[in-house]
């Protein structure tokens, strides 16, 4: 549902108390077993019964206890929560989490004596907010699942040519392909039915799984430590008030908890800020990749080819590339990435998208098909130099939370697995040692191991090698750019003694709307390329409208959208947003500007949180199961 709701003049959230927002009663799908009655709101007794007690010996959890504004006796969010308990909780059935999920339940610990594992997913069921290119490296999922191919993993489509272009208004230059974009023994794969099988393997193994639940709290104890999540209320009007189907969210209590929640996860933001992750370490950078799924006909259809580009349409002071796989039997995952440290706040990386398919070397790619889907989501682009410390005392960051993608491979997934693999090694390594006599010292362990075992595998090792591509472009400009990679790529591999580093965030790369260039984008024809809203329709985006928007402007910098980044920046949110979720409102004439959030409209790209001067915006979870539906993406 497209929502155009207008704030009233110069009305801009502010940060709701924590236990104001929002949670739905019910999951739309449920994949787990055990919690599923309690998780819809079960109370008393019925919730008693429900509680799951591992086999390995409890450790006792002390809790500091939020207390909210409202201090009426009657009013339901005072309730107090019920709670559950596991051995390892973990946030996000993506990649990373569910091979962690996996690599526990494998475990000797989980055969010979029972472990309890559970994942939480916003989404309303596995893969509905996995979006990703995605051409797959197997290296990882060799080692989590050996048999995968018997097992009949969703790996269709191996690649079996790979093409480089650099784009003209008017032409397509072949050049040689970069050593990381070589992609022999790959396959082009949907992320999202990955996940799907990756969750049918691990419910097989005995983990819990619940999609449809937002994780909205960290939960820690007397001494700072995490010990589990809270789920999301539901059930909270636009208002901010207990609506008739109020239902408290749920209380995850565990001996570890793994974040495993993408790209600037709203979890993992808090434990890197609280603490101190980043210290020592370059901001993460950023680029939104926006992704269309296409049907062709089969004549046309060349299963294997990868076609990646640079160059037009996007500025050469701007970081951003394309890419263009056929799937089989006759699909076409096409997309387009910009790194979020462009400067001109006038850059609409939607529009850059729409242009691009227009190029005579993608347009007839894209002849007499018709696009079924669209999406849009954020990676990282840090790289090497933005890999925070990655445990905390009681849990750790795994996959793209922590920012493991190989840019210079357009990469993730399989340094994901590998994280979650790692991971699932330390929690086993920690529960093994949990004894009756350790109870009280085994609260808040971090898992050193996975950190110490991850910077000793593959993952660091190619990560390093590739540290220098990305802030290489700021440095030295496009074409210094191109040579500086291939010295990099085809000579040096990564192993010159410098290091570049990237000192600013991406925010704070915008620059003033005064000496910004005019960027003009051509209409949308209906066939190649689409006016936002339409292709919206296409992401199976959903919000119930009367909920409080999950898009939170930042209390001390409620002054930003109209004292800073409308008169200063022309609103660059308006233009980078991919699901046309911020707009400025003005009268007739230009004056008295206000801005309106239609929050039902987003995609949970998190680009807002990291690109609006400032950083004003502060991304919350919506109540479970909203947001995008893809499928196949």
């Amino acid at each position: 549902r497209l929502s155009t709701a207008t704030l009233p003049p110069h009305s801009i959230p502010i940060p709701p108390p924590t236990h104001t927002t929002s949670h739905p009663p019910e999951p739309m799908l449920c994949v787990g077993r055990g919690l599923r009655a309690s998780l819809a709101g079960a109370r008393g007794p019925a919730a008693a019964a429900l509680r799951i007690h591992s086999n390995i010996p409890s450790v006792k959890l002390a809790f500091t206890q939020r207390r909210g504004f409202c201090e009426e006796a009657d009013d339901p969010r005072n309730e107090p929560r019920e709670a559950m308990e596991y051995d390892v909780v973990i946030v996000g059935g993506g990649p990373a989490g569910l091979s962690a999920a996996i690599q526990i339940m494998n475990s000797g610990l989980a055969k010979n004596q029972g472990c309890s594992v559970c994942v939480v997913e916003k989404g309303a069921e596995i893969g509905a907010h996995i979006l990703s290119g995605n051409v797959f490296d197997p290296i990882a999922l060799d080692e989590l699942i050996p048999d995968w191919e018997e097992k009949e993993a969703p790996l269709e489509t191996p690649v079996t040519q790979d093409k480089f272009f650099f784009l003209t208004e008017t032409s397509a230059i072949p050049t040689p392909v970069p050593p990381t974009l070589h992609n022999e023994g790959n396959y082009i794969i949907s992320l999202g039915n990955l996940t799907q099988w990756l969750a049918s393997q691990a419910e097989e193994l005995g983990v819990e799984i619940y999609p449809g639940f937002a994780a909205d709290e960290l939960l820690y104890d007397d001494n700072g430590a995490v010990v589990g999540i809270a789920t999301k209320d539901a059930g909270i009007g636009k208002d901010g008030e207990p609506k008739g189907t109020f239902a408290r969210g749920i209380e995850l209590r565990a001996k570890q908890t793994l974040l495993c929640e993408g790209a600037r996860g709203s979890l993992s933001e808090e434990a890197i800020e609280k603490f101190d992750l980043r210290r020592g370490k370059d901001p993460q950078t950023y680029g939104i990749g926006l992704k269309e799924i296409w049907e062709i006909p089969e004549e046309n259809a060349e299963p294997g080819l990868v076609m990646h580009t640079v160059g037009w349409p996007t500025a050469r002071d701007t970081y951003a590339g394309s890419f263009l796989y056929h799937m089989k039997p006759n699909l076409i995952l096409c997309g387009y990435v910009v790194g979020l440290d462009y400067e001109n706040p006038n850059t609409s990386p939607y529009n850059e998208f729409q242009t691009w398919k227009h190029h005579p070397e993608v347009s007839k790619h894209l002849k007499d098909g018709r696009c079924i889907s669209y999406g849009a989501r954020v990676i990282n682009e840090g790289g090497y130099q933005s890999i925070p410390k990655l445990t905390f005392p009681g849990g750790a960051l795994v996959g793209c939370s922590a920012g493991f993608v190989n840019i210079a491979r357009i990469k993730g997934s399989h340094t994901a697995i590998k994280s979650g693999i790692e991971a699932g090694k330390a929690a086993v390594e920690y529960l093994e040692s949990v004894t009756e006599s350790e109870q009280e010292v085994s609260l808040g362990v971090e898992l050193k191991g996975y950190q110490e075992n991850l910077e000793k595998s593959w993952v660091f090792d190619e990560l390093r090698s590739v540290r220098n591509i990305h802030p290489a472009f700021k440095k030295f400009g496009f074409f210094g750019f191109m040579l500086y990679s291939a010295l990099e790529l085809f000579i040096l591999r990564g192993k010159g003694w410098w290091t570049f580093s990237n000192p600013k965030p991406d925010a704070e790369k915008t620059a003033p709307l005064s000496s910004a260039k005019p960027i003009e984008y051509r209409k949308p024809d209906g066939e190649l390329s689409f006016d936002l809203l339409t292709n919206l329709q296409r992401s199976g985006t959903y919000h119930d409208d009367d909920q409080p928007s999950h898009l939170v402007v930042k209390d001390h910098l409620s002054h930003v959208p109209l004292d800073v980044s409308y008169p200063e920046f022309g609103g660059p949110e308006s233009k980078f947003c991919p699901a046309k979720v911020y707009e400025y409102v003005t009268e007739d004439d230009g004056s008295n500007p206000r801005l309106q959030i239609n929050a039902q409209n987003c995609l949970h790209c998190k680009t807002c949180s990291i690109k609006t001067p400032k950083e004003y915006i502060r991304w919350t979870v919506p109540e479970g199961g909203g947001g995008p539906q893809y499928s196949g993406m």
